[in-house]
């Protein structure tokens, strides 16, 4: 027997325990050891055979160890089989989670029984493929065609009473895993029971595929893993079992072979590897359990809510009381939010609102604080003016924060007797919903200040990144670029309302100038006079029809106008008639002649700009890494997770022809054009952003 999965007869009970922590993967021994249980079960004359995780988990899922090395075989399907076909009774005994292949195993076997907490699910989609090892096979047969195709193509998890309702589980029992799958198992041989394949039970009767697969496509905006499981759940509906099997191993091979794949696993190992840094090892954290937030604006109450829901307590400071109530009144909202999805029970609400929420017009009741975050108006004086009243205020070792999006923490820290203590935190909106936070460690910040920036990332559920002292940081600083791009592209003939569907189809969440409506254009507004009053580099382009719409009073949703007309609602996204007359005007007015561009012109251009920013933010070491890049694109800004990321892109689509393609357009403007260093040195040395990650 294999060490990782143990065997024991208690009765006419084979008892098979998977001992592989830490989520007992289905690595290549687990998968052994489970056939060579059931072969012993059959051989030693077990009337059933029961099938558990020892620790905290059920299987949970492919080992990853095994990612991008030739499979070794038993195969998973094979096992499942092998478990399937069994002349005993199996059982399955579930805790913790019994995700993907875990979850087939579940379906192969005959019976399901699962503790109160326990989750399952099929998330392969979430990497790129689909359910490999009859997942789109059982799935359907035992729970019907809809129910499936919303646990598949989501790749969600379910809980166990959902579970219950649905069908995948027979029965809840609270419990350790072991115990209760022997009582259910002595249960069944008690009664008699049956075998009960799923591979016999009758499949569904075929519905619209087509229509399925075009939906499914459109909803996930090109993603295309969930549409091709709809294939494999087709292939359930209209083929004999064993030709369902080898057809779903068809579409599963097809899948592993995608640039989606790729991005997808990278995005998967880059979050898990955003937080590792070096210069963290062995620094503890300080202390976290009482928080200042600075301003209740939509910000501050967002930091404010998302505190609280991971259990801090929180001292809000507002200029009046009538101030902090409106404060206080935005975060019961956020809250009212969580209580109506049952995040929280009407009993945590009333205690956040009323317990670990308190309110203050003086500075002086942060005096205690452990951290304070400030969340003001994103001007230099007024924060100089919060950091100086900080500093008298706080008591020592207290991490000062700032929340702004483009200033020099440095400038900030300048203002404070402890420059180690000051750090930014810059947090996307709305706070208690975006997860990404962008740690800024400015020149003299103490590690373990960092430590303490990604403790509390970590205890708030972020994904927290790394980033260097420049304007706009990591990611404000490449959005900027880009952005600045598109406007270029607009002057010399595109339309916002092209770039955005461009961008839209090759997968972003939103187009840039819809994005712009939804932060309100006024924050752009401000940067461009900020950037002026500094005074511009004069080789580069100045635009006036972004400032014009702004100065009629048309912010974006929030007026009901921007680049769009929302007056039907914040959904409708009519163009806005003035928009184009603008554009023109100013077209004009720089004696610019417009010309045609394609979409995919519009994309190339986008990513070119966006990569070629990126990499002088590596190369400046601004981002440590180029997958510090990719995680802020992906978590803050809308950039598609299947495409893993920017510079996880570039290196898909070659880096000399983008470097070639960025050479060429430098030659009608060098200033924005100009190529990273980095770039050019990677092309040279015939090396990736992905050796960069791995050095």
């Amino acid at each position: 027997m294999s060490e990782v999965i143990s065997y024991e007869k208690i009765g006419d009970i084979a008892v098979l325990a998977a001992n592989n922590p830490p989520v007992n993967a289905l690595g290549l021994a687990v998968r052994q050891g489970l056939v060579d249980g059931i072969e012993r079960a059959e051989k030693e004359g077990a009337r059933a055979v029961l099938i558990y995780g020892e620790g905290r988990t059920f299987f949970a899922g492919a080992d990853i160890r095994e990612f991008g090395k030739p499979p070794v075989g038993p195969f998973l399907p094979d096992v499942c089989s092998r478990i399937e076909s069994s002349p005993l009774i199996v059982v399955s005994a579930l805790h913790g989670t019994a995700l993907g292949g875990g979850l087939e195993i579940a379906l192969a076997s005959h019976y399901r029984i699962a503790v109160p907490k326990a989750r399952m699910g099929l998330p392969e989609v979430l990497i790129g493929v689909m359910p490999g090892a009859g997942g789109t096979q059982r799935l359907p047969r035992l729970i019907g065609i809809d129910k499936s195709l919303d646990v598949i193509t989501s790749g969600r998890q379910v809980g166990a009473k959902e579970a219950l309702k649905l069908g995948i589980l027979d029965k809840i029992v609270d419990g350790e895993p072991r115990e209760i799958g022997l009582a259910y198992a002595q249960e069944l041989i008690d009664a008699n029971a049956p075998r009960r394949p799923v591979s016999e039970m009758p499949a569904p009767a075929p519905v619209d595929f087509d229509a399925l697969y075009d939906a499914v496509l459109k909803k996930g905006r090109g993603l295309l893993a969930p549409a091709v499981a709809v294939r494999g759940i087709q292939a359930c509906c209209e083929l004999p079992f064993d030709e369902g099997m080898k057809r779903e191993r068809e579409l599963f091979a097809q899948l592993m072979n995608t640039d989606q794949r790729q991005g997808l696993i990278h995005a998967f190992f880059a979050e898990r590897a955003v937080g590792k840094l070096p210069e963290l090892e062995g620094v503890a954290p300080r202390a976290l359990n009482a928080i200042g937030v600075i301003g209740g604006g939509t910000m501050g109450a967002g930091i404010a809510t998302s505190a609280l829901l991971s259990g801090l307590k929180i001292t809000l400071i507002e200029m009046s009381p009538k101030a902090a109530e409106a404060a206080k009144g935005r975060i019961a909202g956020n809250l009212q939010g969580a209580l109506k999805r049952g995040k929280i029970s009407p009993e945590t609400f009333e205690e956040l609102t009323e317990k670990a929420l308190t309110l203050a017009t003086d500075y002086a009741a942060l005096k205690d604080a452990d951290l304070v975050i400030e969340a003001v108006f994103e001007e230099m004086s007024v924060k100089k003016d919060v950091f100086t009243k900080l500093d008298a205020i706080c008591k020592p070792g207290a991490v000062l924060a700032s929340n702004t999006s483009y200033l020099d923490i440095n400038e900030i820290a300048a203002v404070t007797s402890r420059p180690a203590d000051v750090i930014g935190l810059h947090f996307f909106s709305p706070a208690h919903v975006m997860k990404l936070l962008e740690i800024v460690v400015a020149d003299k910040t103490a590690a373990d200040v960092v430590a303490t920036g990604f403790a509390l990332g970590g205890k708030m559920g972020k994904v927290s990144v790394r980033a260097g002292v420049c304007d706009g940081f990591i990611g404000n600083r490449i959005l900027s670029t880009y952005r600045t791009c598109a406007d270029y592209m607009i002057l010399d003939g595109a339309s916002p309302y092209q770039i955005d569907k461009a961008l839209e189809e090759f997968g972003f969440a939103m187009g840039p100038y819809a994005v712009a409506d939804l932060a309100g254009l006024d924050i752009g507004w401000a940067v461009r006079k900020r950037k002026r009053a500094e005074g511009m580099n004069p080789q580069a382009r100045d635009f006036t029809y972004a400032d014009k719409l702004c100065e009629d009073g048309h912010f974006g949703q929030k007026t009901g106008m921007g680049y769009y007309d929302y007056s039907a609602g914040p959904k409708s996204r009519v163009p806005n008639p003035e928009v184009m007359p603008l554009i023109e005007a100013d077209r004009a007015a720089q004696g610019i002649t417009p010309r045609v561009f394609t979409d995919e012109e519009i994309v190339r251009r986008y990513m070119a700009a966006m990569v070629n920013e990126a990499a002088k933010v590596v190369g400046e070491g601004i981002a440590k890494r180029p997958l510090d890049v990719d995680v802020t694109l992906l978590y803050g800004y809308g950039f598609p997770r299947y495409r893993g990321g920017p510079l996880k892109w570039a290196d898909m689509q070659g880096l000399p022809a983008l470097l070639d393609d960025i050479t060429s357009w430098a030659e009608a403007d060098g200033y924005f054009w100009a190529p990273a260093p980095l770039l050019e040195q990677l092309v040279a040395e015939g090396r990736s952003f992905d050796d960069l990650n791995r050095d």
